[in-house]
C-alpha cells in the first residue's frame, strides 16, 4: 500500500532558520531532515511538499538534489521562497528544472481525504495566525476561507491545528513528514463532533 505524506518549510541551506530551530549548522539541520524523511517514507509513497524547499535564491540546485535523493514520489505546492511560484518574475523559466524532480508543481491543489475535499496551499487562510511576521504577507496568494479543510505551511508555528487549518510544516511535527493518518484523524474528530 502506498503511503501519503505532507510536509512544508524545509528551508534547506537556510542558516537563520537552522539557528532558530536550534541547530549549530545548516549541515546538521539538513541531515536531520533527511534522516527523518528517509526513515519514514518508502520509494513508492507520495510526498506533498507545501513549499519553501529553500530559503534563499541560489540554493535551488542543492535543494533540488536533496529532494531528488529522498525516497518517494514528490509533489510541490510552491511557497513564497520557491522561485517557481507564480509570484516570482521568471517562474516559468525555472519550472522545467523543478519538474525534473517533482512529479507535479502547483500553487494550490485539492485532495479527497476522509471523505472531504481538502485544499492544499503553502499559505494558511488570512487570519491573525496566518504569518510568522506582524504583517500578513501575500494576501493575493491565499485561498479564501470557505469553510473547507486546508493543509498549509508558511507560519513556522509549533501549533499543528487551528480550526479547519492543519499546519503540516516541520516546525509543528518534530522535523518529520506528516502521515496521512494524522490528517484523517483530525478531520474525522471534527466531523464526528
Amino acid at each position: 500500500m502506498t503511503g501519503i505524506w505532507h510536509t512544508s518549510d524545509l528551508h534547506l541551506r537556510h542558516r537563520k532558520v537552522a539557528e532558530l530551530r536550534g541547530f549549530q549548522s545548516v549541515d546538521e539541520h539538513d541531515a536531520l531532515l533527511a534522516e527523518r524523511w528517509d526513515r519514514m517514507v518508502r520509494p513508492q509513497d507520495e510526498v506533498w511538499v507545501h513549499g519553501d524547499v529553500t530559503g534563499r535564491r541560489g540554493d535551488e540546485t542543492y535543494a533540488l538534489a536533496w529532494i531528488a535523493a529522498r525516497p518517494g514520489i514528490k509533489h510541490l505546492i510552491a511557497g513564497n521562497h520557491d522561485p517557481c511560484h507564480g509570484m516570482h518574475l521568471g517562474a516559468h523559466k525555472v519550472l522545467p528544472v523543478y519538474l525534473e524532480v517533482f512529479a507535479s508543481v502547483q500553487q494550490t491543489a485539492v485532495r479527497k481525504i476522509a471523505g472531504q475535499r481538502v485544499l492544499l496551499s503553502h499559505f494558511p487562510y488570512a487570519d491573525e495566525h496566518g504569518d510568522h511576521t506582524e504583517t500578513l504577507r501575500y494576501p493575493e496568494y491565499r485561498l479564501p476561507d470557505t469553510g473547507r479543510w486546508l493543509l498549509h505551511g508558511h507560519t513556522h508555528s509549533s501549533v499543528a491545528r487551528r480550526g479547519r487549518q492543519l499546519h503540516v510544516g516541520v516546525d509543528a511535527h518534530d522535523m518529520r513528514p506528516v502521515p496521512l493518518k494524522w490528517i484523517e484523524e483530525q478531520i474525522r474528530t471534527e466531523v464526528a463532533v
